[in-house]
């Protein structure tokens, strides 16, 4: 991008427009007005974003863009090359306009590069019949397209200046989204419906939040490769996403995660969104500790059951110390045999070679494990609501020390 200071000391436009003769500008001034009109003919002709009224804003913008840039191209013609500080920024101005307008910054270049055609076409027709010699003209056309492309070049900055702020305060609205729909308690649903049509975001009946890990290269996850359905935050020590259909969403989801592990909520209503992450973050500390299996990818549907059992881990140890106290006077070694057979034999019809088959080992050895139990737990092993106690806890104490 060219500074101010480049231009105040002449761009090519400026110094081939200064070695056109200024007999040709004073020659073609006559022809300006037609000019102009034909330049606004022809680009609502081709361009089909500007086939509109030239009314309000918009009329005010095109006409005064064509204007501006034939006055300021023939008031260069044979003088200093130094910009005027008013037409840069008239058409800095322009393209941010354009951008805000909705246009798009191919719609704004051709409109300018047909600007150029149409100015020359008119000064070759005027040139020849004027009689100026076609060294002139020659040098003349060379100079018109030189300040096409700056012209252009100035108005892509506006555009592109303007693309950039409103991309930030678009990510900063859908980041300030996110937060009203996971806050505790939730933002009314009517301004999160309000902030969503704001930020063109389609407010979804149900929803699913996925829980990201934590790393320090986390920025480097571009928001926008996710599609602008996906709600992100990066930010924060526990990064997150929000999306209405993670199925749809996960090819992409992998392809950008580039290692790091994430953990897919259960689909929920909105009003729910928060419980979502709480299980999508359990998750992702479960694998973290080993209790999940190691995957990139873990989704909360999989695994309810253990989310289920250790969604208050205070409790579920409560039960472990209860429950398994009659093994506390064991050895770790004694502890473990006896109750992996327990385990085993909670699950099962209860069948002696069944267990035995399932833990590798002789059918005798399961008999007098059995009733090693039998004298550590007594009538217990008859109690429905011990029996379940114990295998609540069986799996708890797996989970919590996944050894």
């Amino acid at each position: 991008m060219r500074t101010e200071l480049d231009r105040a000391v002449g761009t090519p436009s400026q110094q081939a427009l200064t070695a056109v003769p200024r007999e040709l500008a004073e020659r073609m001034r006559p022809h300006l007005g037609q000019m102009v009109r034909d330049m606004i003919v022809e680009i609502q002709r081709a361009v089909p974003a500007y086939r509109q009224p030239l009314e309000g804003k918009f009329g005010e913008m095109l006409i005064g863009g064509v204007q501006t840039a034939i006055e300021e191209c023939y008031d260069t013609i044979g003088t200093s090359p130094a910009l005027r500080p008013d037409w840069l920024q008239f058409f800095r101005y322009s393209g941010k306009v354009e951008f805000l307008e909705g246009r798009t910054m191919d719609a704004l270049q051709t409109a300018v590069r047909i600007g150029g055609r149409v100015a020359w076409r008119h000064l070759s027709t005027a040139g020849r019949a004027l009689g100026i010699e076609p060294d002139t003209l020659f040098a003349a056309a060379d100079a018109i397209f030189a300040y096409v492309d700056e012209l252009s070049a100035v108005a892509v900055e506006g555009y592109t200046e303007a693309q950039a702020r409103a991309g930030g305060a678009l990510e900063r609205r859908r980041q300030q989204l996110l937060k009203m729909i996971l806050a505790k308690p939730q933002a009314p649903r009517e301004s999160i419906a309000e902030l969503a049509v704001a930020t063109d975001w389609e407010l979804p009946d149900q929803l699913a939040v996925i829980a990201l890990e934590y790393r320090d290269d986390q920025h480097q996850l571009p928001a926008t490769a996710l599609g602008p359905q996906v709600l992100v935050d990066l930010e924060s020590a526990e990064p997150c996403l929000v999306v209405a259909a993670p199925d749809t969403h996960l090819p992409r989801l992998a392809g950008e995660l580039r290692g790091r592990r994430a953990a897919i909520g259960p689909i929920s209503p909105l009003s729910d969104a928060r419980h979502s992450m709480r299980c999508a973050r359990t998750a992702l500390t479960l694998v973290q500790r080993g209790a999940l299996p190691q995957q990139p990818i873990t989704w909360c549907r999989d695994h309810l059951s253990t989310l289920l059992l250790l969604s208050d881990e205070f409790l579920a140890a409560q039960l472990v110390r209860r429950a398994l106290a009659p093994f506390a006077e064991l050895t770790e070694k004694q502890r473990d045999r006896l109750t992996a057979t327990l385990h085993v034999w909670l699950g099962t019809s209860g069948s002696i070679n069944e267990i035995a088959s399932k833990l590798d080992i002789h059918p005798q050895t399961v008999r007098y494990r059995i009733a090693q139990l039998t004298e550590l737990l007594g009538d217990r092993l008859n109690n429905p609501a011990e029996r379940l106690n114990l295998e609540i806890a069986l799996r708890a104490r797996q989970l919590i020390d996944p050894r």
